[in-house]
């Protein structure tokens, strides 16, 4: 699951129909992308990172950590 998009888009107070409505994807596309069933577009990822004035490291740095189970461990 992408949480920091989640976050950012509760942070923000839109609703996911609202994001799906300002990236001109379907609401079907949006719970896809969140819930990690198909990859996120880098252009979807970079208007994400404008709207909500993030990086996209930190949209997508949940799913990193998850991809990654023992980076950081000694």
């Amino acid at each position: 699951m992408r949480l920091n998009i989640e976050a950012e888009r509760v942070r923000n107070g839109m609703t996911k129909e609202r994001l799906a409505e300002a990236l001109g994807i379907s609401l079907k596309t949006y719970y896809n992308w969140v819930n990690g069933e198909t990859d996120i577009p880098g252009s979807a990822l970079l208007k994400m990172a404008k709207l909500f004035k993030v990086s996209i490291e930190y949209l997508l740095e949940e799913m990193i950590k998850s991809d990654n189970p023992d980076k950081g461990k000694a």
